[in-house]
């Protein structure tokens, strides 16, 4: 049972399209974000809580081993995407989680098309990769503050 209701909440691309087909014609408003997810800290639970509050379900995309290596460096991630998408997927307020191997969630987002798109307060609405997709189909983009003091990449220095 426990695994089951993981397993339905991580997607692939192929069941993508048919989960919004069917968020979409049950009239659900659809609230994106995206990141690493290295380490799962207090920061990211404040992010990922504040970005359901906006709508009815939860869709975050995760960058693949190697896009985060690329974006972070040698020795990242920490956690592996598999564990990664588990640990999100055990979450009450994520309703569905996927893995982008491109650099940015961009085709993902398209894809998508959310009614939000949330990030996190480190960003410029002109930074948001996708971000004018989603004005530009009727949907909004929010920064959400971050919680002081929090960082995957400070945590690690101060680990070593």
């Amino acid at each position: 049972m426990f695994i089951k209701e993981i397993e339905n909440k991580i997607l692939s691309n192929d069941s993508l399209s048919k989960t919004i087909d069917l968020l979409r014609k049950s009239d659900k408003k659809v609230v994106f974000t995206n990141g690493c997810f290295d380490l799962l800290h207090p920061g990211h639970l404040k992010l990922l809580k504040k970005a359901k509050s906006f709508a009815d379900v939860l869709i975050v995309g995760i960058n693949s081993d190697s896009s985060v290596r690329v974006l972070k460096g040698e020795g990242r991630p920490v956690v592996n995407q598999e564990d990664r998408l588990v640990i999100l997927a055990c979450l009450k307020i994520v309703d569905f989680v996927i893995i982008f191997e491109e650099e940015t969630p961009l085709n993902l987002i398209k894809c998508i098309s959310p009614t939000v798109l949330v990030k996190g307060g480190d960003y410029k609405l002109s930074e948001i990769v996708g971000g004018e997709h989603v004005i530009k189909n009727g949907g909004k983009v929010k920064i959400v503050k971050l919680k002081e003091g929090y960082s995957t990449s400070k945590f690690l220095k101060k680990i070593k």
